[in-house]
């Protein structure tokens, strides 16, 4: 096995008791009684239109994005959602402890302009509702949760609305046995993965799901099924289904996906022999990198290994292309997995949608051949993983006590919006802010431009193990803020710190900080996005031979 990469000592080191970290402002939730009972118990945060959703236990509370770039994050309006007293009197029973029968909210997802679809997990009896975005009211009849919200506040999951229909991934029943990828609601009969079916799904950790031409994709982690004679061997994954998949006939997979295919992610370090991240722990929406529609996600090595994370960026054509390549196939349940002689795959190709490709010539994949519906039923694996973008990653994190947990991108950083930074969260309570290398043709590697120890010791719980745990990460560009959230709170930071440089010109420009320039007046300040003129700075080498070393300036505060 290879070792592990150098790791690369940050530009700056902002440190918690630094004046600019402790004054940010942090967000607990709103207390009712004494504070130390009352957890924000944080779930998500979202963005519709201009504001942020952030989710916890019982509550849902709205942050303007447009008015909360002051002093403080004060929600404008709040809602509260509890478990009813009869769902909290059954979770007991079940033999639940009193803390987890509370409502964690799990699912916030928009159905059209006017209506957001909430689901908690309401003492262990998941339940939805539509509400208002306008007024947040309650509207409609309760809907039932199962297959859309998880049980358990611990169990991760995913949910987004595809023309019109709801996309979800969890588990389905109380002992957490049964994971499905389900689409219900809208018309059409309602869907689902295999049930206990370990080459479809194995233990699954799911981690976002996005729509994308005609298909939604589902990346997650999961037990490896081709690995099972190593032991629980985890691998990160991409699944994908058509949109317009309505089912297989009455002999085969009826009310069961027909196009459900999944691959690999491969983040490593190429080598003598290859490194993996094989963990994966949060990823992007799609989004542009140079121009090509790409997702970046943050990887960690085995549980069980020494600690090590890294991320890497995969191109939708690269996973595309994986999903038209060969198959992968365990003849019995003792062989190894080997590739599926494409020459024998039956037509139309498994995994297609009906009324495109070699599915052509079928109005609906009800109509598709047996054949063709046993060979995706048995083979929904793909043989090659998914290469990332340069066939290594854009930034590794290795020889340190902590992994990497949540990652965020502005993929327009600078004032000509050219570079891509990447904020990366951490289990220890930093963010460290990595400007990426996104071409391999680039003569500079990804650089470290910090590592701010965001998590506020004074203000955010801390008694739990994981408290310092970076939950999610969202950009705000419009007002150059980043939202940390904790278990217990929610930190607002700015992306950059110029002011840091002060009047020391070397410094400044030394930085590398796509979002900070030495202005005229003699200050280090961030450059406002479309100025191109009226400020020096040099992202690409920060050249600074030509500068004298300030004198009496104190920049960097070293943790």
């Amino acid at each position: 096995m290879t070792s592990f990469v150098p790791f690369t000592f940050p530009q700056h080191t902002v440190s918690f008791g630094y004046s600019f970290t402790r004054r940010y402002p942090v967000f607990r939730g709103r207390p009712s009684g004494n504070e130390s009972q009352h957890r924000l118990d944080f779930q998500l945060m979202t963005k519709i239109q201009d504001t942020l959703f952030i989710a916890g236990r019982d509550q849902v509370y709205l942050v303007s994005l447009r008015e909360s770039y002051r002093n403080e994050i004060i929600p404008y309006r709040k809602l509260t959602w509890r478990s009813g007293q009869a769902d909290r009197e059954a979770c007991a029973v079940k033999g639940k402890h009193r803390d987890e029968c509370h409502n964690f909210i799990k699912v916030l997802v928009p159905r059209n302009d006017d209506l957001v679809f909430i689901c908690g997990t309401n003492g262990f009896n998941p339940t939805c509702r539509y509400y208002r975005l306008d007024n947040l009211e309650f509207d409609g009849e309760e809907i039932n949760g199962l297959a859309r919200c998880p049980f358990d506040s611990k169990q991760t999951n995913v949910a987004l609305f595809a023309e019109g229909k709801l996309y979800s991934a969890t588990v389905a029943d109380f002992q957490a046995s049964d994971s499905v990828i389900y689409r219900s609601m809208g018309d059409g009969s309602a869907l689902r993965t295999i049930k206990y079916d370990s080459k479809w799904l194995k233990e699954p950790h799911f981690l976002h799901a996005a729509e994308y031409g005609n298909y939604v994709y589902f990346f997650y982690r999961e037990i490896a099924v081709e690995h099972s004679n190593l032991g629980k061997v985890v691998y990160s994954r991409v699944a994908r289904i058509c949109k317009n998949d309505v089912g297989g006939s009455q002999r085969v997979l009826e009310k069961h996906w027909t196009s459900f295919v999944k691959a690999r992610l491969n983040c490593s370090v190429p080598g003598e022999s290859f490194f993996y991240f094989d963990v994966l722990q949060s990823i992007t929406d799609i989004i542009d990198i140079n121009g090509v529609p790409s997702v970046v996600g943050v990887f960690t090595t085995q549980m069980n290994s020494i600690p090590g994370s890294a991320v890497c960026a995969f191109s939708m054509a690269d996973i595309e292309k994986v999903f038209w390549g060969r198959f992968k196939e365990q003849k019995t349940p003792d062989s190894v997995w080997t590739p599926f002689s494409e020459e024998k795959l039956p037509k139309p190709r498994p995994g297609s949608c009906a009324g495109h490709g070699s599915a052509a010539s079928f109005k609906s994949s009800v109509e598709f051949p047996d054949d063709t519906l046993q060979f995706i039923k048995s083979h929904p694996l793909m043989d090659t993983a998914v290469p990332s973008i340069g066939d290594e990653p854009w930034f590794t994190k290795t020889r340190v006590r902590y992994r990497l947990t949540a990652l965020a991108v502005d993929n327009e950083a600078g004032p000509h919006k050219n570079y891509t930074v990447v904020f990366i969260g951490a289990e220890s309570g930093v963010v460290l802010k990595v400007l990426a290398k996104t071409l391999s043709v680039s003569l500079n590697d990804s650089l470290l431009l910090e590592e701010i120890d965001v998590f506020n010791r004074a203000k955010c719980l801390s008694g739990r193990e994981d408290d310092k745990r970076v939950r999610s990460l969202r950009v705000d560009k419009d007002t150059h803020s980043l939202y940390v959230a904790f278990s217990s709170c929610v930190i607002r930071i700015p992306l950059s710190r110029c002011e840091r440089h002060s009047s020391c010109h070397k410094s400044c420009i030394a930085s590398r900080d796509p979002y900070c320039g030495w202005k005229s007046h003699g200050v280090c300040e961030r450059i406002q996005p479309g100025v191109v003129t009226g400020y020096e700075q040099d992202v690409e080498f920060g050249n600074t031979a030509h500068l004298g070393d300030c004198q009496g300036t104190s920049v960097i505060s070293m943790s």
